[in-house]
């Protein structure tokens, strides 16, 4: 199993310096994979923790991946619907490309109603939408040539299709992450909640004649005290997680995360890759 741990790309600690040295600790800890988040236009009224202030997923894993060299780099999750596709899609692959195909592309349907307002978008159309997107990249990382619009059109640079991790509630999860992508992302689930969906999700596949998916947990393992968090960590892997990411991310400075960082190298790391 995979260990990785979110970065804030929100708040005021989501600035430059932070989040490179927060990228740069979690390599050097051999920590195998950062996530950042997605939010585009949060309302006054809801912005406490953030100010609002949050950094666009894909720039910052962009910005990221020039000042690291190993390290994974995912999207925890990516919301497809506030975006348009094709220039989305010339945005994943780009990232994928300047990475060194280390991408890891966490998607989602989006719940903020306030956010689709602001873009102009039905909210009720989203599952639709996300399916579109995610049909349409597939299409672009398949072949150099794509036809979108009645326009035929190359698609370059054309690197590996970085894992699509989907995520959201079952049902329709489970059968997106079949249909249209390589695995589930829950969050905030216990272990124990994980069973029953990721049993259905490799029934899903087998009956569709996909591999075994991935499963990427987001979740906040109780760091304060290592064995729990060591148990708990063991006790994902053991109900079919395939990828955990210590995902509390409320750490006030790069010192603090490097202490947090650290806990999760050197108690859990170790036992679960």
């Amino acid at each position: 199993m995979k260990l990785g741990i979110a970065v804030r790309s929100m708040g005021p600690q989501a600035t430059a310096q932070t989040i490179l040295a927060c990228a740069a600790s979690a390599e050097a800890l051999g920590l195998h994979e950062i996530y950042v988040q997605d939010h585009i236009a949060i309302p006054p009224d809801q912005a406490e923790g953030s100010d609002g202030r949050y950094l666009d997923p894909l720039t910052t894993l962009a910005f990221l991946a020039a000042r690291t060299e190993r390290i994974g780099l995912g999207t925890g999750v990516l919301i497809l619907p506030y975006r348009r596709m094709l220039p989305t899609a010339k945005a994943i692959a780009t990232v994928q490309e300047l990475s060194g195909d280390r991408l890891v592309l966490g998607v989602g349907a989006g719940w903020m109603k306030p956010e689709f307002r602001a873009l102009g978008i039905e909210m009720r159309n989203r599952g639709r939408d996300t399916d579109r997107v995610l049909a349409f990249l597939k299409r672009c990382f398949d072949g150099d040539e794509v036809e979108e619009y009645g326009q035929r059109f190359l698609f370059r640079p054309r690197p590996t299709r970085p894992p699509i991790l989907v995520g959201g509630a079952p049902p329709h999860a489970l059968e997106r992450a079949v249909a249209l992508g390589d695995g589930w992302m829950p969050m905030a689930r216990s272990p124990d909640d994980l069973i029953a969906p990721i049993t259905r999700l490799r029934e899903l596949a087998a009956q569709a004649g996909r591999p075994e998916p991935e499963v990427a947990v987001l979740t906040a393992l109780p760091l304060d005290d290592s064995q729990r968090a060591l148990d708990t960590a063991l006790a994902y892997r053991e109900a079919g997680a395939t990828r955990l990411c210590h995902a509390s991310g409320r750490y006030s400075d790069a010192a603090e995360f490097r202490t947090i960082a650290e806990r999760l190298a050197g108690k859990i790391l170790p036992v679960i890759s």
